[in-house]
């Protein structure tokens, strides 16, 4: 790439140094110190000051950072908050690509505020919704998504992506630096508590509303060391961004490259072309993706082996056989994991068995991570009965076949959804956090997901509620009533299949026209819904199957649409 000169205000002082300054001196005890997942880059930035910390290439005016200079941008970010009047525990909004999310992670954390990276992909009204809820203090949003904070009530620092002197977010970092009067790191302050808020994600809409997902300082330090350990991070590692950050932080790697001193790539979309250039030509070793992107990169004209072991960390669901061959021919070694919470270790034995059956096991969900609880498979409560949130929670047997709920608790596990304390109750059902996931345990202590309680539908690494879905295709004026549910797709891993009962004045307008109705529909739902939670399929019915008490039987739909 073009040689880069990083604005005036990045460049660190001579003798800089990278402690800040504890609340006070009673409010820590002299043998212990608040995790902190700040600690990472802040210790990399004095080992290695001058190692490449993070490249950000494939755009018009390519930038790349030192250790040293990208921890002087993290602290001007800090300041440039508390300068905007963000307090400790006030939640900081980001709506970019990974490039200025990587930084959020820090700079959000050095002000003792807390970060709210939200989906690119959602619609405005979700964006909307998602920062009324979030009670976010001010916004930063890349320029391509400037539409999503229309009308918003609070500050909106836009980044035009240039890392140049005018841009309004390098101004808004250089206002940081002016503000922090040199001051530095030692004019911030360590949050004392390891147990305060660290970040707010929401889910997609899992219940009809987003739902805030509140970890804490703590559980993200200890995912991070768990992931850079798992993940096989070193200081010699290049990780390639291609899980959007804004997905449960990225699943924590931000602050695990940090915590391995390792180099990160950062791309502004997935693009097969420009993965597959770093794979070969940037050392790249470690990358994060749902079945459906390794589906899409393996599949890509610019495939090919690579100079280097790679490692790709999958999760989202269980790569197919075909997948972890096809990745495998190409040097790539897949990692399945679940969370970051568990991780399918691989046991020897399982090298010496055919691809179909290796992957059998390999599909399986494994394992708690070295820093977590490890996970249980319960008995859910019976369908009809009172339940006691209260009861203690009774195992299934680890017989690889009886199914029951996946559970867990510890370090990584959530702290709250976020303003939601009857959600949280639930969620919290025995003193675990039940994940909605059907699973089996076999004999070995690995699970298995077989199905899900909810009616999500994953495609391609996202969460799309049905009853959102079909909420929104109602509103369609032919539509009497909708049912979707999940149908596999060979790329997105699930896509929606929406079954229509039509209005009886539509029928006609309809009659022998199913196909002209589907795109209709289709593009009814593409107004309001992520494309991802679009319907793919449409198939016009007289009746929806149900039970006595009028509710839709959904496992018989799933049996029409296994015979597809």
């Amino acid at each position: 790439m073009q040689l880069f000169t990083p604005t005036i205000e990045s460049i660190p002082p001579k003798g800089a140094t990278y402690e800040l300054r504890a609340v006070g001196p009673a409010t820590v005890r002299v043998h212990l110190h608040p995790l902190n997942p700040l600690h990472f880059v802040l210790r990399t930035a004095q080992v290695y000051p001058d190692k490449l910390a993070i490249l950000h290439p494939d755009v018009k005016e390519p930038v790349s950072y030192s250790y040293s200079v990208w921890a002087q941008r993290i602290q001007n970010f800090a300041y440039a908050l508390i300068r905007a009047g963000v307090q400790p525990g006030d939640r900081v909004a980001v709506i970019a690509p990974n490039w200025y999310v990587s930084q959020a992670h820090h700079g959000v954390i050095a002000a003792r505020a807390v970060l709210c990276p939200i989906n690119t992909r959602l619609t405005h009204g979700e964006v909307a919704y998602i920062l009324e809820h979030s009670g976010a203090k001010i916004i930063i949003v890349d320029y391509e998504f400037k539409h999503l904070v229309e009308g918003a009530k609070v500050p909106v620092i836009v980044s035009n992506d240039t890392g140049r002197r005018g841009d309004p977010y390098e101004d808004f970092l250089a206002a940081g630096r002016q503000f922090s009067n040199e001051k530095g790191w030692s004019g911030l302050y360590w949050e004392p508590d390891e147990n305060a808020n660290a970040a707010l994600c929401y889910t997609s809409g899992t219940t009809g509303r987003p739902k805030g997902v509140m970890t804490t300082l703590r559980g993200s330090y200890l995912a991070a060391l768990a992931n850079a350990y798992e993940a096989g991070l070193t200081r010699d590692s290049v990780y390639l961004w291609v899980l959007p950050m804004f997905h449960a932080c990225g699943w924590t790697y931000p602050w695990s490259i940090t915590a391995s001193m390792a180099t990160q790539i950062t791309l502004r979309s997935v693009s097969n072309p420009h993965i597959w250039n770093h794979l070969l030509n940037s050392g790249v070793t470690h990358y994060c993706g749902a079945p459906t992107v390794q589906i899409g990169l393996i599949s890509a004209p610019e495939a090919r082996p690579v100079p280097q072991p790679v490692k790709a960390i999958i999760a989202g669901s269980a790569p197919t056989a075909q997948l972890i061959g096809d990745l495998e021919t190409k040097g790539i070694t897949a990692v399945h994991t679940y969370g970051p919470v568990t991780i399918c270790y691989p046991q020897p034995a399982w090298m010496k068995l055919s691809l179909q059956e290796r992957a059998r096991f390999l599909a399986r969900q494994g394992r708690g991570f070295i820093t977590a609880a490890d996970i249980r498979v319960v008995y859910q409560p019976k369908e009809g009965e009172p339940i006691d949130y209260d009861a203690p929670l009774v195992d299934v047997p680890r017989d690889g076949a009886t199914i029951g709920e996946v559970v867990m608790r510890g370090n990584i596990t959530m702290k709250e959804y976020f303003r939601d304390p009857e959600a949280t109750r639930k969620a919290f059902r025995g003193g675990y956090f039940n994940s909605g996931d059907l699973a089996v345990m076999y004999p070995d202590g690995y699970i298995a997901i077989q199905d899900r309680s909810k009616d999500i539908i994953i495609s391609g690494g996202e969460n799309a509620s049905s009853l959102a879905i079909e909420q929104e295709l109602a509103t369609h004026p032919d539509v009497l009533e909708v049912s979707v549910v999940a149908r596999p797709h060979p790329r997105w891993g699930e896509r929606p299949m929406a079954f229509v009962i039509l209005r009886a004045n539509s029928k006609k307008k309809w009659v022998g026209k199913d196909e002209e109705f589907a795109a209709a529909l289709k593009k009814h739902a593409r107004g309001n819904l992520p494309g991802f939670a679009c319907p793919e399929w449409v198939q016009l019915v007289d009746e929806l199957p149900k039970t006595s008490t009028g509710k839709i039987q959904k496992v018989q739909l799933r049996k029409i649409v296994a015979k597809l």
